[in-house]
């Protein structure tokens, strides 16, 4: 056991972090906490000059581009970045590590390099990029919420650090996760809680809930998190970003942290977050640049194949059939949601798609199968790993737990910690996955007889949750998101451009509810609760389709702002 309280190591490294913001960007204007909607402070908290101001709104493309002609240094958008980075999170909560001197030596040397050659160091030269807290850089702390990690020093750069830095990346803060990073919202002893910059009273998300706020307040080009269940795509789209959830081994995972270590049936992947689609396919064009299977024997040796970016496999993207999936027959999403989907459809239609009606197929055991794999070991896992400090397992998120001493033992649902089964019980259920895998392979290639265009459906669009962002300690569900990672495809998120609106989003009267947990989700929506919360949807394509639904996402996107656009006129 520890020498030391785990509360007095908590607040030691709470000090420690502090003193690696700088005093001078330490605000005393900061908005009331009753102030929930935060978004646009950064802009207006007087701390950001007109340039900074500039550079931080600018997507990563554009950066790239005037980083590549030297008409921005990588010095100023590494400092306008730490800079809006810190606002954001006296704002919500949501950096863990904060190396930014670091930060500003390594864009120094990107800068002379440029300087001296006439060449950028690799294709994301000089951009700033967010880790989530597991991935580990060499000399820093990678805790990832336990307070039995505090003080472990990375010795060495995880495989994706390396890359990103040979991308000529500048890293320069971590972000916040849950302890065990198995929750999809964001708390731990350790650092505390983030909430939504949109509606502070509500949920980041989870597990990558650091990265989709930091992201959303824009002290973030591009961020990386990872993904086991949703934890990319929930908070992307609880906080109006993009993510991406790549399928297992298109992005290097070795040399990071994780929970549930030697669990490899329903894999944890690396994904990508930005305020733009041109993010994310950067991210993936310069991560796969540098080979980084001849670094991670997981890692697939795939190259980014531009002819699966034109959409070769899918009609060279001229029609396109998407299927839209409007619920899971589990638990019906709440009309903000089913508002995003019905704005897709229309906005596809408009742009000269085809979309059919897609059907859930065998979701709930798809569910009831993920959450027996995770749990044959979970209990343990946690019990080991926290045991050193005697930390409590947290199980719950609601607000009471922010004062440890209320520990909650009210376990929901999609955390069920059995005390394990066999080998052989636990093969079993492995063995039903991949049968299911199969089974759904086969349901989505029957889709031929459907779409009129002689291919199966080309991508399905779904509810990412069964609501938008919700209050803390109340998103009880990843189902939306994880049943993707059960069948290892391609996913991902997009912001609609709309927000819960109290006037349009009205509570709808009561449906045959599915079951108890509909009718709980039912009772939850409240419109006034989810104000201003973003509304998101999911892109979905098959496994290792990473190029084609990202270009099938470019046009989902391009669609809904070309809507956005004529319904203004």
């Amino acid at each position: 056991m520890a020498s030391k309280h785990w509360k007095e190591l908590v607040a030691e490294k709470r000090i420690r972090q502090q003193a690696t913001i700088p005093k001078e960007w330490i605000l005393s204007n900061l908005p009331p906490k009753d102030t929930l909607n935060v978004i646009d402070f950064p802009e207006t908290c007087g701390l950001l000059s007109t340039k900074e101001i500039e550079i931080t709104n600018s997507e990563t493309d554009v950066l790239l581009d005037k980083l590549a002609k030297g008409e921005w240094s990588a010095v100023e958008v590494t400092t306008a970045f730490s800079k809006r980075a810190v606002v954001a999170h006296q704002l919500v909560n949501c950096l863990t590590e904060i190396f930014i001197e670091r930060a500003l030596l390594r864009a120094a040397e990107l800068d002379e390099h440029l300087k001296t050659t006439g060449k950028v160091v690799g294709p994301l030269h000089g951009l700033p990029i967010s880790l989530k807290d597991q991935i580990s850089i060499k000399g820093i702390e990678s805790t990832m919420g336990y307070v039995s990690w505090i003080d472990q020093h990375a010795e060495k750069n995880s495989v994706l650090a390396d890359v990103l830095e040979a991308c000529g990346a500048v890293l320069y803060v971590k972000t916040n996760i849950p302890q065990t990073l198995m929750w999809p919202e964001t708390f731990n002893h350790v650092f505390g809680r983030t909430s939504n910059p949109y509606n502070r009273a509500l949920t980041s998300g989870g597990s990558s809930g650091g990265e989709g706020a930091l992201v959303a307040l824009r002290g973030s080009p591009l961020g990386v998190g990872s993904d086991i269940g949703g934890s990319v795509r929930i908070p992307a789209g609880f906080n109006g970003t993009y993510g991406l959830r790549p399928s297992c081994g298109r992005v290097p995972y070795a040399g990071c942290v994780n929970s549930l270590e030697g669990q490899d049936s329903v894999l944890s992947v690396l994904g990508p977050l930005s305020q733009s689609l041109a993010g994310i396919k950067g991210f993936m064009k310069g991560v796969l640049s540098q080979q980084p299977w001849l670094s991670d024997p997981l890692a697939v040796r795939k190259r980014w194949n531009e002819e699966d970016y034109n959409l070769v496999d899918h009609g060279e993207g001229k029609q396109l059939c998407f299927a839209i999936m409007w619920d899971d027959e589990v638990i019906l999403p709440h009309p903000p949601v089913i508002r995003g989907l019905e704005e897709t459809k229309q906005a596809l239609l408009a742009a000269g798609h085809k979309v059919i009606d897609w059907k859930p197929y065998k979701h709930m055991e798809i569910y009831k199968n993920v959450g027996a794999i995770w749990a044959a070991g979970a209990a343990e896992d946690y019990r080991v790993t926290t045991a050193p400090t005697g930390e409590p397992v947290i199980a719950s998120m609601s607000l009471a737990i922010d004062n440890p001493d209320l520990v909650s033992t009210d376990a929901p649902a999609f955390r069920p910690l059995s005390e394990g089964i066999s080998a052989y019980d636990l093969w079993q259920v492995q063995k039903k996955k991949r049968e299911l895998r199969q089974e759904h392979l086969d349901y989505w290639n029957a889709s031929v007889a459907l779409t009129g265009t002689g291919r199966p459906v080309d991508a399905i669009i779904s509810p990412m949750a069964a609501y938008t962002a919700p209050p803390h300690g109340q998103n009880k569900s990843a189902n939306y998101t994880m049943v993707w990672n059960a069948l290892d495809y391609v996913a991902l998120v997009i912001p609609t451009g709309s927000h819960v609106d109290p006037s349009i989003d009205t509570k709808k009267p009561p449906h045959q509810f599915y079951n108890d947990l509909d009718e709980a989700n039912y009772a939850l929506y409240d419109p006034e609760t989810f104000k201003a919360a973003p509304i998101a949807i999911q892109v979905v394509g098959r496994t290792l389709e990473e190029e084609a639904v990202i270009a099938m996402a470019e046009i989902v996107d391009q669609a809904l702002k070309a809507r956005k656009t004529a319904s203004k006129l």
